[in-house]
């Protein structure tokens, strides 16, 4: 298939996505106009950052709601080494030995969920990365060359969004600018906030901002220390930074975060 034909053929799907919401097109458009095109169950997308707590965007479903939740609690997962490597991830079975040994916590959590395979693609213009996009199968499901083509495109198409570029085409079936709140999807249950200003994202770095201050470290430290205490006690990592910033948690100054720290993220190429 021509790359081009792709590229508009994904775009007219997100916006066939959007005009059923009879909303501006989002985030949560691409997600599920992915489930609609390839043999998957649910999609969710996460915002990731190098220098910021990362944070899901969105999700089609409970199963990748949770599944975004949970690689960024455990810092482990296809999410994580897809935006690490700048790579397509893809495990068609998390009943592999492999993915048991490298993802040590996630893999029998994910299976626990209702997910079996588990697909990842980074969203990436040149250096900038701001996000992935992660689908799920409750059985296991490879997905073909062309398949893999359409997940890339649907990223591509997630990627403009996220960073509010237009789509200049003649005929390109949307416009991204200023996206509003609608486009977000937040009019759906499960759907988390979008907002890249405020909402899931704030609220986190808010909280993980408070722990700077409160055990006197510097911002990774501070928030491994909440992605650990959500981790040991079983919590999602939005219901952690809540309790921080409504000051109905705070943690210890000498809570070591080694001793509850979720395995490292880091690939196997890069351990050392």
């Amino acid at each position: 298939m021509v790359p081009g034909s792709r590229s508009a053929r994904i775009r007219a799907l997100v916006a066939e996505q959007a005009a059923l919401r009879g909303a501006r097109v989002g985030v949560l458009d691409v997600c599920t106009a992915a489930v609609a095109a390839l043999p998957v169950g649910g999609a969710g997308m996460s915002a990731m950052s190098p220098d910021r707590a990362s944070h899901p965007l969105c999700s089609t479903d409970s199963v990748s709601q949770h599944l975004e939740e949970l690689q960024l609690t455990l810092g482990e997962g296809p999410c994580v080494d897809a935006y690490v490597l700048g790579s397509t991830v893809l495990c068609p079975d998390l009943l592999a030995g492999e993915l048991q040994r490298h993802w040590t916590v996630f893999a029998d959590a994910a299976l626990e969920a209702g997910a079996r395979a588990v697909f990842a693609f980074p969203l990436q213009i040149g250096a900038v990365s701001p996000g992935v996009l992660d689908l799920y199968s409750s059985s296991s499901v490879e997905l073909d060359a062309e398949e893999v083509a359409d997940a890339m495109a649907f990223a591509d198409a997630a990627t403009l969004i996220l960073l509010d570029a237009r789509i200049s085409e003649t005929g390109g079936p949307f416009d991204t600018h200023a996206p509003d709140a609608d486009a977000a999807g937040t009019d759906r249950p499960d759907a988390a906030p979008f907002d890249d200003l405020g909402g899931y994202r704030a609220e986190i770095d808010q909280a993980t901002g408070i722990l700077m201050v409160q055990l006197d470290v510097g911002f990774e430290e501070a928030f491994i220390r909440l992605r650990a205490h959500a981790y040991a006690r079983g919590t999602r990592l939005s219901v952690v930074a809540a309790d921080v910033v409504a000051h109905r948690l705070r943690l210890p100054p000498d809570t070591a975060p080694s001793d509850i720290q979720p395995p490292d993220a880091r690939p196997p190429d890069e351990e050392s």
